[in-house]
């Protein structure tokens, strides 16, 4: 009997890696999917953008979901992110494998994206609580023609997408949903050409932003 519990005991680590990939799925990812596609709407001009950004200004107790639902989740995945990254041991040099690639790209994209998101959350939300400054397609437009700014934004934003869609594809394989060799092929190659696809739509509005 001592043995059987003994077997069902689970390190909290297993739980807090199974959070910290969900909480990259559900709610960052999908909020991510959100974003892109508001965003995509920088390519119909100043005018359809600012309608979008002032609907979701508007909606009703937005503070409290940015925190709960995304602030937090960002805070805990990056953080807990960085533990594993900082605390594991990489085995690149001895087995440079594809999958070993891909676990460590992920982790320093990872470390690129939470940079790309902390600049981003500043010059878009934080000055405008601190100065009021307008979140709008004037201010981004403002931002892509200094031309580091432009050129971090493309960089950061490969990172979250290969970050983003890299995860979904181990997500998939450590909560036992894509199991076989096939399987998780045609799941890599679903990820990849969304990764692509989204890349595309959010360096199309970016460079849209400087014309």
């Amino acid at each position: 009997m001592t043995e059987k519990i003994q077997e069902l005991k689970v390190s909290p680590h297993f739980f807090l890696r199974r959070l910290h990939s969900l909480s990259g799925v559900v709610p960052i990812g999908a909020f991510l999917l959100e974003h892109m596609f508001t965003n995509s709407f920088i390519l119909k001009g100043a005018q359809v953008y600012n309608e979008k950004i002032e609907f979701l200004m508007s909606i009703p107790f937005l503070p409290v979901l940015e925190i709960g639902l995304i602030g937090l989740p960002i805070l805990y995945h990056a953080f807990y992110g960085f533990y594993i990254m900082f605390t594991g041991k990489s085995n690149l040099s001895s087995y440079p494998h594809r999958e070993n690639w891909l676990y460590m790209a992920q982790r320093w994209t990872g470390m690129l994206t939470f940079i790309y998101i902390c600049y981003h959350v500043y010059h878009t939300r934080i000055v405008h609580i601190l100065y009021g400054t307008e979140v709008s397609y004037a201010r981004m437009a403002t931002l892509m023609h200094d031309p580091r700014i432009f050129w971090f934004y493309l960089i950061g934003l490969a990172a979250a997408m290969f970050h983003f869609t890299n995860g979904v594809w181990g997500f998939l394989i450590s909560w036992g949903i894509t199991v076989g060799p096939k399987s998780q092929k045609i799941s890599g190659f679903i990820c990849t050409l969304t990764g692509l696809w989204l890349y595309f739509v959010g360096a199309s509005a970016l460079i849209h932003l400087v014309k």
